[in-house]
């Protein structure tokens, strides 16, 4: 069987392009946090709450776009977040003052939102077959960005190259990006489920409604919070250059990267539970035991484990989204956009909360404690995963 039918490829690589530039845009400003925090003189609560905007606007923009691909369709709210993602990068660090790059950065997480709920809502209509491959590749191309963003940068850096402008130049790939979906057609064939209206009462009496939300909120607080801070966890724990602790955000999301590559290649049965156990577990792991190394003696070992650690975190990491938007998808196959929103909108306020708790507790702790934090809630994550897996198995009996 095909990854993707051969009717949907253009869509398919349309809509992989964009999640590419959308894992991009996620991940550079953990990339530059090292050179914010040293040229703008911002503290780590400062940095919380520019992340902490970008977080709140995010899941602010994943519920609103639920409702709103019923009205527009997926094209139109694609190509709304697009654009609100560029004119928050053409601005976004051209001040050091923390207002102005709070609200450029809850720009950039509306148009994120959009893009997340839209892409997300097309590639589950693309999976004909409901084995999750198509979101797992989908989810790959947002590693891939994710991955370059951040070894862009390190390779700039190293090159003297002024990181504000990086910002700018992104801009003007998603205006590029905005003309190409523009012109694209996203027809859908009639195998594709319809949807019905849900009332919020009907979808709100499920379990595994609200543990998608609860699994996404732990999932993406950890992905993200490690992204974002693992750069500069380096720096203060292991004395690593800027530069050469930007690439270890690139390694975080290369595990990522072989994971939602390598399982649709790799693995053709239908097992997505069994996947999102397994791999949970690796990353709650992974992250734990790169939070405890924190604690000891900086050395050759300390480093050289460490680096591991950050891969197979992000390998752990790799298939938990996709699988839980594809179960939560198949439960709700008439009210797919919905069940997608609320779950994303899980995922939202998880990276407000966990960036915005570690850099108070990085402030007043230090930040092998607040780096800790993920490990602890990287646990319930999985515990969360287990729930959601039993309430999907028990909904298909029904």
């Amino acid at each position: 069987m095909p990854l993707v039918e051969p009717r949907y490829r253009p869509l398919f690589l349309a809509l992989f392009s964009v999640f590419t530039l959308y894992g991009t845009s996620m991940t550079i400003i953990g990339a530059t946090l090292p050179k914010i925090l040293a040229d703008f003189g911002w503290s780590y609560l400062v940095a919380g709450l520019v992340l902490g905007a970008g977080a709140v606007a995010y899941f602010s923009g994943t519920f609103v776009a639920g409702y709103l691909l019923k009205l527009w369709g997926p094209k139109q709210v694609i190509l709304l977040g697009l654009a609100v993602i560029a004119v928050g990068l053409a601005f976004f660090a051209t001040t050091p003052v923390a207002l102005a790059n709070i609200l450029l950065n809850a720009l950039i997480g509306i148009g994120q939102g959009c893009v997340e709920v839209g892409v997300n809502w097309l590639a589950l209509r693309i999976d004909t077959a409901n084995n999750g491959r198509p979101m797992n590749l989908m989810h790959g191309a947002f590693a891939i960005g994710a991955i370059l963003g951040p070894f862009a940068v390190g390779l700039l850096l190293n090159g003297g190259f002024d990181w504000i402008n990086v910002y700018r130049g992104m801009a003007v790939i998603v205006a590029l990006l905005i003309v190409v979906v523009a012109l694209l057609p996203m027809r859908l064939g009639a195998t594709a489920p319809t949807e019905q209206i849900e009332t919020q009462q009907r979808l709100s009496v499920s379990a595994a409604y609200w543990l998608s939300f609860l699994a996404l909120f732990f999932y993406v607080g950890v992905e993200l919070g490690v992204s974002n801070w693992v750069a500069e966890y380096f720096v203060a724990v292991f004395a690593y250059p800027p530069a050469d602790s930007a690439q270890l955000v690139s390694l975080f999301w290369a595990g990522l990267l072989a994971g939602r590559f390598g399982v649709p290649l790799l693995y053709s049965g239908s097992r997505q539970d069994v996947l999102l156990i397994g791999l949970s577990i690796v990353a709650t792991a992974s992250i734990s035991a790169l939070s405890l190394l924190g604690f000891a003696t900086p050395g050759a070992f300390t480093h050289t484990a460490g680096i591991l650690l950050v891969f197979f975190s992000g390998l752990g990491c790799s298939i938990y989204y996709p699988a839980v938007i594809t179960l939560i998808g198949n439960c709700f196959p008439h009210a797919q956009s919905q069940a997608v929103a609320f779950a994303a909108t899980g995922g939202g306020v998880g990276s407000f909360v966990f960036p915005f708790l570690m850099s108070a507790l990085a402030s007043g702790w230090g930040i092998r404690a607040g780096f800790a934090t993920y490990a602890v809630f990287a646990i319930a994550m999985t515990f969360a995963a287990a729930g959601l897996v039993l309430s999907a198995r028990q909904r298909r009996k029904h």
